[in-house]
């Protein structure tokens, strides 16, 4: 048998070559044009990628600038690697220490820079192991496909025009989740409140419906609150914040925690911290009764109705954009629910919650859980190809509150590319990941392939 590691190993340099240019380029979704429907960042990223593949020898094909692939292999089964070129915002300005398009590897052996773990870094490595899988000799019977999309952080529409163009995949993983393998996705629902009456003159705060709310800001007026209950709630909160003299109205300001809307736990919600602080503090206000009784600083959906948990884990909710317009404040809610409901059952749960005399809440939407069985063939093929490689047995396939693109393909799971226990800063300031993880993320991605040939 090959030696895997050491074929893998010696791609070292053109791993970090080939993920330092793509991390140079700015992907971030643009300004749609006709020939580059996410704008111009993901398109150039898009063109490059295929062009190493097509270097490296590889039969590739461009789908309209919404997705690419890469191909080996022959037969009427596909395997696919699915992996994204897109990535979130980054702005120096933000706290990074480093240019985040501007990659290097540190004396530690850890490249820095945006996109590195999430999912750069994973599509790269996915190239290093289909080399490896051609240069062991090897004859497909399958079709081994590297499929690129360009607008996962934004909608996935990359995707739904891949299967559009080009249908499903027989087998396969995005390496976009966790090792050693997701075998299930929450469902989701979002939706929006808005106030009916409110005497709040000003309010705004969050970055994105699905992160949790780090800074909010509000005007009320003078003298309609206690400013000792206020601050003394916010010390025993332990959030930084600041009360600013205007005209005739205070200006609060409280600085929470982001986290993602699937752990809304692990942040601290400025929105829920302030709206509760004024309404413990004696603000009397019909929106912020609202809130309070419909949200407060619960991050499981009671007071709408909906808390409920399976074995796989509990349901979720995050406030996390408020703004205001015309005298009406208007927020965006994040409810991720446990795999073995439904759309439509969580929906009736919160049927009596959601419209009172103050506010009402608006369903815009919803996306079915994703669930396979942990011992289908394709969990188990994939697991056993990161615990022989790993050595991990402790390690059990898990079910998360994020969304990746095996929602919008068959037979596919998230495999990858975090190891256990690791925060790569993915979505946050100086995003990083060691060089030796991404060549220990293509030999399991060579031996997880060659595991799915033999289904």
């Amino acid at each position: 048998m090959a030696d895997v590691k050491a074929l893998v190993a010696a791609h070292r340099d053109e791993l970090v070559e080939k993920l330092s240019a793509l991390v140079r380029i700015n992907s971030v979704e643009g300004t749609p044009e006709e020939d580059a429907p996410f704008g111009q960042g993901p398109k150039t990223a898009l063109l490059a990628a295929l062009q190493m593949l097509d270097k490296d020898g590889f039969r590739t094909a461009n789908l309209d600038n919404y997705a690419g692939y890469g191909e080996m292999g022959e037969g009427s089964q596909l395997i696919g690697i699915i992996g994204h070129l897109d990535i979130v915002p980054a702005d120096q300005a933000d706290g990074w220490d480093h240019d985040p398009f501007d990659p290097y590897v540190d004396e530690k052996g850890i490249i820095h820079g945006r996109g590195v773990a999430d999912d750069k870094g994973a599509v790269v490595a996915s190239m290093i192991a289909m080399k490896v899988i051609r240069e062991m000799g090897i004859q497909p019977k399958k079709r081994i496909r590297l499929i690129m999309g360009t607008n996962e952080e934004t909608g996935s529409k990359c995707l739904a025009h891949y299967v559009e163009k080009e249908g499903h995949v027989d087998l396969g993983f995005t390496p976009d989740g966790e090792f050693p393998g997701v075998h299930g996705e929450k469902g989701m629902i979002s939706a929006v409140y808005r106030s009916k009456k409110t005497g709040i003159r000003m309010i705004r705060g969050g970055t994105a419906r699905n992160v949790v709310c780090p800074k909010c800001t509000v005007r009320i007026d003078k003298c309609s609150y206690s400013t000792k209950t206020l601050t003394d709630y916010f010390h025993n909160s332990s959030v930084d914040f600041e009360i600013t003299d205007g005209p005739d109205y205070d200006e609060i300001t409280v600085v929470g925690k982001a986290a993602h809307a699937s752990t809304p736990e692990l942040g601290v919600n400025a929105i829920s911290t302030l709206l509760v602080g004024l309404h413990q503090a004696g603000f009397q206000d019909p929106f912020v009764s609202f809130y309070v009784s419909h949200f407060g600083m619960n991050t499981d959906g009671t007071g709408m109705g909906c808390d409920a948990a399976d074995e796989y884990g509990a349901l979720t909710l995050n406030n996390g954009v408020i703004g205001m317009k015309d005298g009406v404040i208007e927020g965006t809610i994040d409810i991720r629910f446990p795999v073995t409901l439904t759309v439509k059952k969580v929906t009736k749960m919160m049927e009596g919650h959601l419209e009172d005399e103050n506010g009402q809440v608006e369903i815009k939407g919803g996306v079915e859980p994703l669930f396979f069985a942990q011992d289908s063939e394709l969990v188990q093929s994939l697991l056993k190809a990161y615990r022989d490689v790993t050595g991990d047995t402790e390690t059990e396939p898990m079910t998360i509150g994020g969304g990746t693109y095996a929602k919008g393909i068959h037979n596919t799971i998230a495999f990858g590319c975090a190891f256990p226990g690791t925060d790569y800063r993915i979505h946050n300031t100086n995003e990083w990941c060691p060089v030796d993880e991404l060549l220990l993320q293509a030999e399991i991605y060579v031996q997880a392939v060659l595991n799915l040939l033999e289904v």
